[in-house]
């Protein structure tokens, strides 16, 4: 019986902790017209990219999650300690999410997973710390930095540019050339390019 209790009171536990999860969606747009490159400055959370024809406009769907904090602390926590932001400059756009205060004042593995619909000749640069990167149907040329996490790279019109910290990637159908500068841990697929490929292992 005691054995029951304790499993019981653990259960009870782990749903209290997931329920006090916070989660947010926002959302962000920009005209393109005249924008020829995305830059991308990204924390923690994954990135979904996708290259959408005919369309004049730059689309974010932005998941904001906070473990273990309830609605009035996560507001307060976003307003002063996180960037979200989508902005023109010139002839390129620019897409920054991030926490400024880490784990010390959010606590465990705070995330912004975005999901990125661009004009489909767009160029793309990402830098990217943490969390899986999806790049699906770029029609211009495609540079990523990643520190962590798999990358999948899809459709690509240009050429493609990846420097890898660690986490696998999987490149396919690829019109330029690849260069990976480096390569982390993890697997390593590269296929369907019609360029050459450049591999600095």
């Amino acid at each position: 019986m005691r054995n029951i209790l304790i499993l019981a009171m653990f259960a009870a536990s782990l749903a209290d902790a997931a329920w006090n999860d916070y989660e947010e969606v926002r959302e962000l747009a920009l005209d393109a017209g005249g924008v020829a490159a995305l830059h991308i400055e990204a924390g923690a959370g994954s990135l979904e990219i996708t290259g959408v024809p005919r369309t004049d406009r730059i689309r974010v769907t932005a998941l904001i999650r906070l473990p273990g904090a309830d609605a009035d602390k996560a507001k307060a926590l976003l307003d002063d300690h996180m960037g979200l932001s989508l902005l023109r400059k010139g002839d390129e756009a620019e897409l920054k999410s991030y926490f400024d205060g880490g784990d010390r004042m959010f606590g465990d593995s705070p995330s912004i997973g975005l999901e990125v619909q661009l004009p489909e000749g767009m160029s793309l640069n990402v830098d990217d710390s943490s969390g899986s990167i999806s790049v699906i149907d770029a029609g211009g040329d495609v540079s990523i930095i990643d520190g962590s996490g798999s990358v999948t790279v899809r459709g690509v019109r240009g050429s493609v540019t990846i420097d890898d910290g660690s986490g696998g990637f999987d490149v396919a159908d690829v019109d330029g050339d690849v260069l990976i500068l480096e390569a982390g841990s993890g697997s390593v697929k590269i296929r369907e390019v019609k360029g050459k490929v450049d591999y600095d292992e």
